[in-house]
């Protein structure tokens, strides 16, 4: 899992009584850039395109998604709009500043490299504190996981590649199947030096400095 963490201060916002600036996250600018794609949309709507598009490749606690509307309608950046009978859904779109706010972060560079965080990459670094079966089987689950996962990936390029509307936010399935193809191969290989006895002797080399 790929995670890019990046926090910074907005500019000031002189409208705002309460607060002479809005310190604004990755999360900030995935609430205003879904609303801003798609329109008018609830906490719930926000939730769930994010588990089918970012979530993905940007892992976040979803109650996120509850309250930052909230706080960016309080800043000035959304505005809300509480429908008056049946389900009463509160509804978000995004305003002036804060699609001034959305575009001055999208042109800003990136200098954080990504974040790999995976757990099996964890347990494959200790390989040598643990048996060839558990490194064998630690292969097979991630092979089953990378497999599965390139399906999934697959089947949404090939459900929504063609649609103009959403085109153009395919390109981010392009690296990630790209990556998932990679560690596929990875543990493929580890897999293969297992089986053929080629994988470093676990313990060889325990008790060693890294």
């Amino acid at each position: 899992m790929i995670r890019i963490v990046c926090f910074r201060l907005s500019r000031t916002y002189d409208s705002l009584p309460d607060m002479s600036s809005v310190r604004l996250s990755t999360t900030s600018y995935v609430v205003l850039g879904m609303i801003a794609l798609r329109g008018p949309s609830t906490p719930y709507d926000l939730k769930r395109a994010v588990g089918r598009s970012i979530g993905y490749f940007w892992s976040f606690p979803h109650a996120q998604l509850y309250s930052e509307p909230k706080r960016l309608e309080e800043a000035g950046l959304l505005d809300l709009t509480e429908e008056q009978h049946g389900r009463r859904r509160k509804l978000y779109t995004i305003t002036e500043d804060g699609h001034a706010a959305l575009r001055e972060w999208l042109a800003e560079p990136v200098n954080a490299h990504f974040e790999l965080r995976d757990v099996a990459e964890i347990k494959l670094f200790f390989n040598e504190l643990a048996d060839l079966d558990d490194v064998a089987r630690l292969a097979a689950s991630q092979i089953e996981q990378h497999e599965r996962r390139i399906a999934v990936y697959e089947d949404m390029k090939a459900r929504y590649g063609d649609i103009d509307d959403v085109g153009a936010r395919m390109v981010t399935l392009e690296l990630g199947l790209g990556m998932e193809h990679a560690a596929l191969e990875f543990w493929q290989r580890v897999a293969g030096q297992v089986e053929r006895g080629e994988f470093p002797s676990p313990r060889a080399t325990a008790g060693k400095a890294v």
